[in-house]
């Protein structure tokens, strides 16, 4: 199975491509990632894609599919893969279609989380994040055991950088843009379902869980 999550940040797609990915034993594949691996690597990729994403703007779409195009030829995606936060274009999405033909493969489908702007806002800048293991929490509806403190092993909890509302702002600006031509692109393919991205993550999973296996 195959699949692709769409959304704007905050909208809960990392939060739930990982239980999908625990459940159905498929491969997630995160650009964020993937872009923050990179740069932490201090890779020709990571040193292009740095300036662009701490001011909250699209990395170009020959960068993103070279990322996934590397990270595909990996293996261990036998499963099935799920695409978390890519693609962002319409280039991209034509160019992930013909990665996948290359390789034998076809997008199952795509899901689309829709949560309104000033629920993303909240999520967003009361989001936090452990630098070491990669959990993440919230400051009012998901605060950690010890506040500042992750749970899993005692890092100091950081703000990421592109955690702001003014950041937010702009990536939403991208997508506002981009997301409806990728919309429409699986739309006329038969792929999409919008999927509701408020409530609590048990009920918003449950609806996930069903659009996949409708």
């Amino acid at each position: 199975m195959n699949l692709v999550f769409l959304g704007p940040a905050g909208s809960g797609k990392g939060t739930q491509a990982k239980r999908l990915e625990a459940d159905y034993r498929i491969t997630q594949i995160s650009t964020g990632d993937l872009l923050r691996n990179a740069v932490r690597e201090g890779t020709e990729l990571g040193k292009q894609a740095e300036p662009l994403m701490r001011e909250g703007r699209l990395v170009p779409d020959d960068l993103v599919i070279g990322l996934i195009e590397e990270r595909l030829a990996r293996g261990d995606i036998e499963n099935g893969i799920l695409f978390d936060g890519f693609p962002r274009t319409l280039p991209q999405a034509e160019a992930l279609d013909a990665a996948l033909t290359r390789l034998g493969l076809k997008m199952d489908k795509v899901i689309s989380l829709e949560v309104p702007e000033e629920i993303l806002v909240d999520r967003v800048t009361g989001r936090r994040s452990c630098p070491v293991c990669g959990s993440v929490y919230h400051v009012r509806t998901r605060p950690p055991k010890v506040e500042g403190r992750c749970d899993l092993d005692g890092t100091e909890l950081i703000q990421r950088s592109d955690d702001t509302a003014e950041k937010l702002e702009k990536r939403l600006e991208v997508f506002r843009t981009e997301i409806p031509k990728v919309k429409e692109y699986y739309r006329k393919k038969g792929l999409l379902a919008e999927v509701d991205g408020t409530g609590n993550p048990e009920e918003v999973y449950e609806r996930i869980r069903q659009a996949v296996e409708s």
